[in-house]
């Protein structure tokens, strides 16, 4: 018994070295794989760079494209087309067609922040702009609805403001060389429709790609960026004093739209206030349409009802219909050359044009 009992204790401490040496190679395994990964010569991913508004190839990838579905109504066709040239923020465009001949006139529709998609999916929405011929294209911008998904929830849209901002117009931009490899598209005749956020997103856009964006219906903008972190009610007073330290207002200064609006080359534009609108101040509103070099095209409301009286007689996109439209498209046919249907645009060769259509 005692026999036994050495035997097993022997056997017991032949094992702890070899134990010991297991866990030796082991560690010395985990440091070269740390190593490796801590290697400053390993390739680093690039940071998209929001502050130059034109940059469509710094810290974005091939274009990926990929119909999700397609809904066959009556007088239109509506698509929901999947687009994605950054990682883990893949971009749903709506996209409601008139069931007319050829290449039709095409508006983008940017709601402001924290709007979600929801009225692209509204039958009623989608007939009223495809009225008349045309095709509308919407989308919601950066940190938005469900583009903050895999965002930590102390992070928004205003916490990222350069971000959000420069972020959304590449996406305009790169939403434009879709549309145009599509070819269902008359992309002599492309407006762009923008609400609060989305019209001062709508404003830099209109800057960075002025061949393309000939006409800008804008309702009630964000921007002078001091003043409205100042006093827009949007944020909380505990969280505005980040919002106003110099590095901050450094970051967005050079994405302020009023910085902007004197120098567009936009042909034509229509900046709309509501001058009870409360997440804009008073003072950020008359400095935009101070910053607009003609007055005429700055029409005030007093409230939400004037604005509702005037859209009762011309409609939300009445006025940009009229300054998009250059010839009427034919009666109802067949769908201008594109399969509604949809086959995906996933070769090499289709994606890399959607990077760089604009450069052309």
């Amino acid at each position: 018994m005692r026999a036994c009992g050495i035997h097993l204790l022997l056997l017991i401490l032949l094992a702890l070295p070899a134990r010991t040496s297991a866990q030796n190679a082991a560690a010395a395994s985990d440091e070269k794989t740390e190593s490796k990964t801590g290697d400053k010569s390993a390739p680093t991913l690039e940071i998209e760079n929001w502050g130059v508004l034109n940059d469509l190839k710094t810290g974005l990838q091939t274009p990926t494209i990929a119909e999700v579905e397609v809904d066959d109504q009556p007088q239109f066709v509506r698509q929901l087309i999947r687009v994605e040239w950054r990682m883990h923020d893949p971009v749903e465009l709506w996209i409601a067609r008139p069931k007319v001949n050829g290449k039709v006139p095409v508006i983008l529709y940017l709601y402001s922040y924290d709007d979600t998609g929801d009225r692209f999916r509204d039958n009623g929405w989608c007939k009223r702009a495809t009225a008349d011929g045309f095709a509308a294209v919407g989308f919601v911008s950066a940190l938005t609805d469900y583009r903050f998904r895999f965002r930590p929830l102390k992070q928004w849209f205003v916490s990222e403001l350069a971000e959000s901002l420069g972020t959304t117009v590449h996406d305009v931009q790169l939403i434009l060389n879709y549309l145009a490899v599509r070819r269902d598209m008359d992309m002599d005749q492309v407006g762009m429709f923008g609400m609060g956020s989305g019209a001062s997103i709508a404003i830099l856009s209109a800057h960075a790609d002025p061949t393309r964006i000939k006409t800008l219906d804008l309702l009630d903008p964000w921007g002078d960026w001091p003043d409205w972190l100042k006093e827009s009610p949007l944020i909380q007073d505990g969280d505005r004093p980040k919002f106003l330290t110099p590095e901050f207002l450094k970051s967005v200064a050079a994405l302020d739209p009023v910085a902007f609006l004197p120098s567009l080359k936009t042909q034509r534009l229509r900046l709309q206030q509501t001058l009870s609108e409360p997440v804009t101040p008073k003072i950020a509103k008359e400095r935009l349409a101070a910053s607009v070099p003609d007055p005429s095209q700055v029409v005030k409301y007093g409230n939400p009802g004037e604005l509702l009286k005037s859209w009762e007689t011309g409609g939300l996109s009445g006025w940009i219909k009229q300054q998009v439209r250059l010839q009427t498209p034919k009666a109802v046919g067949d769908d201008g050359g594109v399969a509604l249907g949809g086959k995906k645009a996933s070769s090499p060769s289709d994606s890399e044009g959607l990077a760089t259509e604009n450069e052309k």
